[in-house]
């Protein structure tokens, strides 16, 4: 089975869409649907229709129950502000969809054992980047929500594209459909193959000038969440 893997998409329906055609037998988003971009409900709905699978993100968290994202210092005025934005979209019927997103899911396809959540085993605000330490990673896997007995953890939040091993444990990352902070301004996707367990990670253009146009048009602080879609970080 051919599984799409795709993150933090951020309310950007141009670049969901995109990823969308990539070739596929199933798809999980691991969280974060909404904050930042202009059409949340028009993301949401998508997903539903689709019947993606998904998990809920520290910004899905925030929209859905009004608490901190907890997200990083750099962007979390514009979390902020977009967050009064998106509740001016979303209706009742998509809040509740929010709030009964599950923190992960874990699953055995094909024979593999996939552990899939957010952010990190133990947090849905921790990051897991290609830097961090081994050990911090153990640390999290050690306490984790529920016990890590898998061979894949899939995880996103970072935005960052990522395939690492730690011993016998491949840690993946789809990096991010809707904000890619890696210098790369394409949207960002991953297809894990369960017959294999390899990965494809993908970026794809988009169509980033009709996104911009609406942020611009609608969205407080427009200049700058443009800027970061401009330049991918």
């Amino acid at each position: 089975m051919k599984i799409l893997l795709i993150a933090d998409i951020h309310a950007n329906y141009e670049a969901l869409q995109t990823v969308l055609k990539v070739p596929h037998d199933r798809a999980i988003c691991l969280g974060d649907i909404v904050d930042y971009g202009p059409d949340p409900d028009r993301c949401i709905d998508l997903l539903r229709m689709k019947e993606i699978s998904v998990i809920r993100g520290n910004h899905d968290n925030a929209v859905a129950f009004k608490v901190d994202c907890q997200c990083g210092y750099k962007y979390k005025h514009l979390s902020i502000a977009t967050r009064e934005y998106t509740w001016g979209i979303l209706d009742r019927d998509r809040i509740e969809y929010l709030q009964k997103l599950p923190l992960l899911i874990k699953e055995e396809i094909d024979g593999k054992r996939l552990y899939l959540t957010h952010a990190s085993p133990r947090s849905m605000f921790e990051y897991i980047k290609p830097e961090t330490p081994d050990e911090e990673i153990r640390n999290m896997i050690n306490e984790a929500m529920e016990p890590v007995e898998a061979e894949f953890l899939i995880v996103g939040h970072s935005h960052i594209p990522m395939n690492r091993k730690l011993g016998n444990l491949a840690i993946i990352n789809p990096g991010s459909v809707g904000q890619p902070r890696d210098g790369d301004i394409r949207t960002s996707c991953a297809v894990f193959d369960t017959e294999n367990g390899k990965v494809e990670q993908l970026r794809l253009d988009y169509d980033i000038d009709s996104v911009c146009a609406k942020i611009k048009e609608r969205m407080p602080h427009a200049e700058e969440l443009i800027a970061i879609l401009r330049r991918g970080y």
